[in-house]
């Protein structure tokens, strides 16, 4: 061993030590701040799948891969990661031995090749993720915007440093001519090599800076540990395998909500105390330990803000910045918690007067802060932000990790709203609604059934006759919404029409409770659902059909956690059966060329994305489909009950979305949603286009098809 190598080995050496030892402390730190959480014992069942589901995702990049040339550049990127790993140990035995390698696989041509080509893509992968990058970061509403660039363009300079360095490495073996792979099998380490000149401890320098610059990289997030952009590469993996339901295809915090969680337990508010159960949450360290999780994972890849209706419509909310200022937030109070210190459920301080005394400033400054609060109160989150949000799981179903927005936001709602008494004021009417008439209008209960008078039919009770396939599910907006009565009465005649034997429960039912649980009123929304459920188990309903999203998703999917357990279908699911079965000939084709707006609640939330284009396929033929349609829909501003919400700050997103409509140049938009009815109709009336476009639900398109005169 000469002079440069021994140099280079101890300089490889205590270089590594420093990183390993920072590293660890890293980890420990993240876990300890993770454990800082309440539990979640939920998330450790059923291993098998979330193993499959969590390598299906990470090395099928499944997620990614929806943005199609940025998630095969990011795919290469990650395989280069993982596989060159390799590489970096080999450097190891090139600083003690300019011709060494790895040893057993490391004078394989199978090896060489391999970790030749996946350099040469890993280099092509980041070269075109630093070019989307610069490219997008000069946008007016730039997904990277708010991100922590220093720090994506510092790991994006290591990839390209480690793997021009391998290259580098190879090319002086070739100039040495101590390189053992053929030029067919390793051909730009060939081309390089035959540009370098011969220099024996060429390897061994090469090798060393390539070392330096990878333990520079883990010196750097082990000082960093809330730097997600490269975190992420050892997170995402933990965060994928405890996603809340292992078993969607899509994110996992769609559909239900998380029901309230106290220790671990859903809350039974029977029994639940607001001094030792907690109602929502108050303080950073009220999420589980996988909300903290999310919030460590996060790549501050932005594609959540890019997908958010608020965002793009110039509102406070961004997913992405949510997250990271709960996560920013976390980790400057983890030294408070870590001590001792924290609030209890009454607000009053854990710690005693000497624990206080020895505490960090900065962290028991932090520790003070409220989760919820204006600049002037120097709140984390900001009300406005909060109450932005729409719910509709764009940002959720983009999210390449599983983070799960929703339920944080939800969380934090509930708290302000049960213990706070502090939501928009305007809300406050449509609770008291909901509480004192049983549905958000405040209509009068035995006024459920006037949708019926005029039909030429009778619409069967539920109590009148035993004998009924479908329950037909009116909702209330279907009920008392005066647009939204045109699309019940339009299902009822093509059910009639179709031979369906159905029944309802007219002044039987009641709101599903959705805005109210949304809003974060789970008070109202156990009331409500406990009735209902009660309803349907006594009329022996095993069959549900409901016009309304919001009532389809909380019918099949939140009353299971009340043990209601029934099959419930989207009108439109059951229209395009009837359609396909024969039962319903659609024979007038609508003119003017239709558009369809997918609700989130139908597509996003359940995956329903064919029937109604199955149905209005039926009805019209080809279909004008928007710039941003399915999985990708953009929200009409309605859920997450800011039906109930005046829209006092930026654009009105379902202005945003009528424009997009309306620049198909369709006649007739249909929707599948009484709440997008109203917000794309009053959209269309506020760009007075009424006249000349027209809003219409699925079911109305397809009765207009079937009969000339309809």
């Amino acid at each position: 061993m000469d002079i440069a190598q021994i140099v280079a080995t101890v300089l490889a050496g205590a270089v590594t030590v420093v990183a390993v030892v920072l590293a660890v402390r890293a980890v420990l730190t993240i876990t300890a701040v993770i454990r800082q959480g309440q539990p979640d014992p939920a998330r450790f069942a059923d291993k098998p799948t979330r193993t499959k589901t969590m390598l299906v995702e990470t090395l099928g990049h499944t997620r990614m891969l929806k943005w199609s040339a940025i998630g095969a550049a990011h795919w290469l990127v990650m395989v280069s990661f993982m596989i060159l790993f390799l590489l970096v140990v080999e450097a190891y035995f090139e600083v003690v031995d300019p011709e060494g390698g790895l040893p057993i696989v490391g004078h394989w041509v199978v090896y060489g090749f391999v970790t030749e080509w996946i350099g040469i893509l890993g280099l092509a992968g980041i070269l075109y993720l630093i070019f989307v990058r610069q490219r997008n970061i000069r946008q007016k509403r730039s997904r990277f915007l708010g991100s922590t660039m220093w720090q994506a363009y510092f790991v994006e300079a290591v990839i390209l440093g480690v793997l021009a360095c391998g290259f580098l490495i190879r090319g002086f073996k070739v100039a040495n001519d101590t390189f053992e792979y053929p030029a067919w099998a390793t051909p730009l380490s060939h081309g390089v090599g035959n540009l370098l000149p011969a220099a024996e401890d060429g390897p061994t320098w090469v090798a060393l800076v390539k070392l330096c610059i990878s333990m520079g990289w883990l010196i750097t997030i082990a000082l960093n540990p809330t730097m997600g952009v490269a975190w992420h590469r050892f997170l995402a993996f933990f965060n994928i395998f405890f996603k809340r339901a292992p078993e969607k295809p899509a994110g996992s915090g769609l559909g239900a909500l998380r029901p309230m969680m106290s220790q671990g337990k859903p809350l039974d508010f029977e029994e639940a105390d607001p001094e030792k159960d907690q109602f929502g949450v108050a303080q950073v360290e009220q999420f589980t330990w996988k909300g903290l999780l999310d919030f460590s994972t996060c790549t501050e890849c932005g594609r959540c803000q890019s997908q958010c209706p608020a965002w793009n419509t110039a509102k406070p909310l961004s997913p992405k910045l949510l997250v990271l200022s709960l996560r920013d937030h976390a980790y400057a109070k983890a030294p408070y918690l870590l001590a001792g210190g924290g609030k209890d459920l009454t607000g009053e301080e854990k710690a005693t007067e000497a624990q206080l005394a020895h505490m960090d400033v900065l962290a028991l400054a932090e520790g003070n802060r409220p989760l919820i609060g204006t600049e002037d109160e120097q709140g984390v989150i900001d009300p406005d932000v909060l109450w932005s949000c729409t719910t509709c799981g764009a940002c959720v179903e983009q999210c390449p990790v599983d983070i799960e927005h929703v339920d944080h936001i939800v969380d934090m709602r509930r708290y302000q709203v049960l213990i706070e008494s502090s939501f928009p004021s305007e809300a406050g009417v449509m609770l008291r609604n909901l509480e004192n008439k049983g549905n958000p209008w405040g209509a009068p209960q035995n006024t459920r059934e006037d949708w019926t008078k005029g039909l030429d039919f009778e619409v069967p009770r539920v109590g009148e006759t035993e004998d009924f396939d479908y329950l037909f599910w009116v909702g209330c907006a279907g009920a008392f919404e005066d647009r939204a009565k045109k699309t019940t009465r339009a299902v009822a005649k093509l059910l009639h029409e179709a031979g369906v034997n159905y029944a309802i429960l007219g002044e039987g039912e009641t709101c599903t409770g959705d805005p109210a649980r949304r809003i974060g009123n789970e008070f109202v929304f156990q009331m409500l659902a406990q009735q209902n459920v009660e309803t349907l188990q006594e009329a022996g309903v095993k069959r549900i059909v409901a016009t309304c999203p919001h009532c389809f998703n909380t019918l099949g999917n939140e009353y299971e956690q009340l043990g209601l357990k029934v099959e419930v279908v989207h009108h439109t699911q059951l229209l395009a059966h009837l359609v396909k079965e024969g039962k319903l000939t659609p024979v007038q084709p609508v003119d003017g060329g239709v558009t369809y707006h997918d609700p989130c609640y139908l597509g996003r939330h359940n995956r329903v994305f064919d029937a109604p284009r199955e149905v209005l396929g039926s009805a019209v033929g080809e279909l004008t489909e928007m710039p941003r349609n399915s999985e990708r829909s953009f929200c009409c501003g309605a859920g997450g009950a800011r039906m109930w919400m005046e829209e006092k700050i930026g654009k009105r997103i379902n202005v945003e979305r009528t424009e997009e409509a309306l620049a198909t140049g369709a006649k007739t938009i249909a929707v599948g949603c009484p709440f997008c009815y109203t917000m794309i109709g009053d959209g269309v009336t506020g760009q007075g286009e009424q006249e000349n476009v027209e809003v219409v639900d699925v079911a109305t398109v397809l009765l207009r098809s079937l009969k000339q005169e309809v």
